[in-house]
């Protein structure tokens, strides 16, 4: 892609002293909706307005947005208050219909990146276009899809463009919406760390009280701006209402986040070294998940073996996962002595949790 220069100038061209910020509702309702939410914002940190005017659902009869009359809504509180604007588009007419609305930023969703038939048609639809467009991450944890949506865009002549991570879909329960699996995100950083990156806090989380430790989590793992849902009346609102902060407390988000700053070689290797510790952070949480769903396992198998009054300790069955575990060990560059440690003290607490059961 592009040498560095080109691929930042967009987001350089907004001469920000802070990350980039795009607020506004999950979807536009009425004109009143779209221009209070907006005053509310214009004085903040938030540069774009955010709107969806098309809300492409997971099951029919939910509300799929009020469709191109939202465009003029957009249109109008840009003139009001100057913020610029920022829309989805899922297909050719979409792009359309935004380009003549002079939307400022577009971005496609999740559920459009999952298709690369997609994806070129709006290529095609975009090509050549000054507008900033956006890609959000496919809904299952797939880099090259991601990348490749991207890589079509630019092969179009679109020459600012930009990520959007919201998280990836898991048919297991979390406390998030959609899983953070930030290693995708860093890995994305890492294959093009001049292609500006954004974080969607909102869809990643579901809940609006864990959107200020996301947003804070993006910023340490040096992300370039963040997209949150706003509306004045989040309880109410048409479409996703859980994930949705007021404008007052995102302000107060944006206030309380802590940016770290790059002026001098001492600082860029802090800066560099908390983004490491932060990888270390997410991946340490992600083995404390991992050991808890194999203790939930561990007791399932007590329960079996209790009905069928079968000793807990499995010899033969141990000797095999300890030999399969040291050589799928090394393959990871892991020593023999490690994985004999970790092991045998995960063995030993899967022991304990079958006992608690048989002997319960």
């Amino acid at each position: 892609m592009k040498n560095k220069s080109q691929m930042r100038e967009w987001l350089n061209d907004f001469g920000l002293s802070h990350p980039l910020v795009i607020g506004g509702p999950c979807s536009a309702e009425t004109e009143e909706q779209v221009l209070k939410i907006a005053h509310q914002l214009k004085d903040s940190d938030v540069t774009v307005l955010r709107a969806g005017i098309w809300k492409p659902r997971t099951r029919p009869g939910m509300f799929e947005g009020v469709g191109a009359i939202g465009l003029k809504w957009l249109q109008k509180a840009k003139e009001e208050t100057g913020l610029l604007t920022a829309t989805e588009v899922a297909n050719k007419d979409h792009v359309k219909l935004a380009i003549e609305h002079d939307i400022d930023i577009l971005w496609i969703g999740a559920r459009s990146t999952v298709s690369p038939f997609i994806m070129q048609e709006i290529a095609d639809a975009l090509e050549g276009t000054d507008k900033i467009v956006l890609v959000k991450n496919p809904v299952n944890p797939d880099l090259a899809l991601w990348l490749g949506g991207v890589e079509r865009l630019h092969t179009a002549n679109i020459k600012k463009l930009g990520l959007i991570h919201r998280g990836f879909s898991s048919y297991e329960k979390t406390k998030y919406r959609n899983n953070p699996e930030w290693q995708i995100a860093v890995e994305a950083q890492n294959k093009f760390p001049d292609l500006p990156l954004l974080c969607d806090p909102s869809h990643i989380a579901g809940r609006r009280d864990l959107i200020f430790d996301i947003c804070q989590t993006a910023l340490d793992l040096n992300f370039d701006g963040l997209m949150v849902e706003s509306h004045w009346d989040p309880d109410n609102a048409w479409s996703d209402a859980a994930q949705q902060v007021t404008p007052t407390r995102l302000i107060q988000i944006m206030k309380d986040l802590k940016i770290r700053k790059e002026s001098d070689q001492e600082e860029s290797y802090n800066t560099a070294l908390n983004n490491l510790r932060t990888q270390i952070d997410i991946t340490d949480q992600t083995i404390l998940d991992t050991l808890g769903k194999r203790m939930l396992v561990a007791e399932e198998i007590g329960l079996l073996k209790k009905s069928k009054n079968v000793a807990v300790l499995q010899n033969k069955r141990w000797n095999e996962i300890l030999g399969k575990m040291i050589l799928e060990g090394k393959d990871r560059g892991l020593s023999e002595e490690f994985i004999l440690k970790i092991f045998k003290a995960i063995h030993q607490e899967s022991i304990n949790h079958q006992e608690e059961v048989v002997n319960g």
